[in-house]
């Protein structure tokens, strides 16, 4: 390591791209290949977790890996609070002269979504393929790099004798399901985390594989099972049709009342924001960039067409208004043992994406609302409401972190960062905002084209993963500059939306 008194201002690009490679290489994607081997998936989709066990082998794999570490009086931890998915917390103290008072807080998660069908014949959620550049398998992207991409950053400024803050590693286990025990961890650790002035979160989106991309917003969810009654039991379709209502048509009527069945718009006035103009313009920048991979990222198929002909409305309808998705369905049996039988029941399972600043307890008591008063026919309805969280629009970005990341990303991509707004959710990014008004932000990821987080056919894209840790680092070296010129702390930390503006967010 070299003299403090000599020591470059930023890790050099080619030693830092040497160095992650060679991490990433030898032992980052075999690490990624065990773990995507484990359906750990969250608890909202496996209800016996802790019987199974699956999250425990993850927890395992990624704590004996990170204690492995050659980073000096870094403490790794599984804290466990009771009833509740296990945390990882990795404490790292700062180094070469930074600062412990004035941390960077990473995040990740470890949980998995459900397998899902529809995996090419060579391919499965939990059957790790290496084909070309690509590492297919459930989670790898999502989130799995995170714990081991955090740590190679802090590794190889280490290695140069760069100073960094004291960073603070959060590895969560309910992502997927809501995050509804990372704030308990949160109020549990507050002391030891402390006041961090940048969080980094790696389970974001990129627009492309060819620049970093940084997350400008993230939209809310409401959601749960919603389910319609109108018989005790089955009754012969011939004897009941056209006196007893049909549950899915009394379903498909009530859904009617939230969405506009022809486009695919809520008509739910409560559920819309307005949309702030820096973001508009934002989305027009985004989509002048991406073209038409706005939608050809989607396995679209042949002939169909996306829902609107306007690029930017297109982005927006994606980061900043509110639409359904019915995931999963209930009460109907399979083609080969359906008979002529009037169901019982109808139940589906809704997915409402909410605009960034829509407050998501608001949101779920519209949707009962909506739903559940006056069925039609006297039907019994009931929503079972799983989740209902508010989304994050990011703060006014510092200037530092502007030139931070922009610098990062010509160093390692040879193009200039890109911001746009994210259409998921996570929801720890709304906690932190409240929780830490001073800090700021950068939220990137690898969930690029086609890499179809949540879907079949997942994939880890590992030069975007080797390229986005080469670029955290040189933002956490960046952070301890800018705190030493007094950048990071407090309203200093602000910056007129028309610096972040000029810097082509989308």
């Amino acid at each position: 390591m070299s003299d403090n008194n000599t020591q470059p201002a930023l890790p050099a690009p080619a030693v830092v791209e040497s160095f992650v490679a060679d991490k990433w290489d030898r032992e980052i994607v075999p690490q990624l290949v065990d773990y995507i081997r484990i359906p750990n998936k969250s608890p909202m989709f496996d209800a016996d977790w802790v019987e199974h066990g699956y999250m425990e082998q993850a927890v395992v794999l990624m704590e004996t890996w990170a204690k492995a570490q050659p980073i000096a009086g870094m403490q790794v931890e599984v804290i466990r609070l009771e009833g509740r998915t296990p945390l990882i917390f990795v404490d790292i103290p700062a180094a070469n002269g930074g600062s412990d008072e004035d941390p960077v807080l990473l995040y990740g998660h470890l949980d998995k979504q459900p397998e899902m069908t529809g995996w090419d014949d060579d391919l499965g959620p939990w059957k790790p393929v290496i084909k070309g550049d690509k590492l297919y398998g459930r989670g790898g992207a999502d989130d799995g790099y995170a714990i081991f991409g955090s740590l190679t950053s802090i590794l190889v400024l280490q290695e140069q004798g760069l100073p960094h803050a004291r960073c603070v590693i959060l590895i969560e286990a309910c992502e997927e399901s809501g995050s509804y025990d990372l704030p308990a961890y949160v109020d549990h650790l507050a002391e030891r985390i402390g006041k961090p002035s940048l969080v980094v979160c790696l389970d974001s989106g990129c627009g492309n594989y060819e620049q970093l991309w940084c997350t400008t917003s993230l939209r809310g969810l409401a959601g749960g099972n919603f389910t319609v009654k109108v018989l005790d039991e089955g009754v012969h379709s011939g004897d009941a049709s056209g006196v007893v209502p049909s549950s899915f048509r009394l379903l498909r009527q009530l859904l009617s009342r939230l969405e506009d069945e022809d486009t695919g718009r809520i008509i739910v006035d409560g559920l819309h924001v307005e949309v702030p103009a820096e973001r508009l313009e934002q989305a027009r920048k985004c989509a002048e960039v991406l073209s038409t991979e706005v939608f050809d990222k989607f396995p679209l198929l042949d002939g169909m067409q996306p829902m609107s002909d306007d690029l930017t409305e297109l982005v927006l309808n994606r980061t900043w208004r509110p639409a359904l998705s019915v995931t999963g369905i209930d009460g109907i049996p399979p083609l080969a043992s359906a008979g002529n039988v009037l169901r019982p029941h109808t139940a589906v399972k809704l997915s409402l994406r909410l605009p960034p600043t829509l407050d998501g307890k608001r949101a779920g008591e519209l949707l009962k609302q909506v739903l559940l008063d006056n069925p039609p026919n006297g039907a019994t309805v009931e929503l079972e409401l799983e989740k209902s969280s508010t989304g994050w629009n990011a703060p006014a970005q510092s200037p530092w972190l502007t030139r931070a990341i922009d610098d990062a990303s010509q160093a390692f991509f040879g193009k200039p960062a890109m911001y746009m707004g994210e259409g998921g959710s996570i929801p720890f990014m709304g906690m932190l905002g409240e929780k830490f008004p001073g800090a700021q932000f950068m939220i990137t990821g690898v969930l690029g084209p086609h890499s179809n987080a949540h879907g079949p056919n997942e994939f880890l894209h590992i030069p975007m993963g080797k390229r986005v840790t080469a670029c955290v680092a040189h933002v956490i070296a960046a952070h301890h500059q800018a705190g030493q010129r007094g950048e990071t702390t407090g309203v200093a930390a602000a910056a007129s939306t028309q610096e972040r503006g000029e810097h082509g967010c989308c």
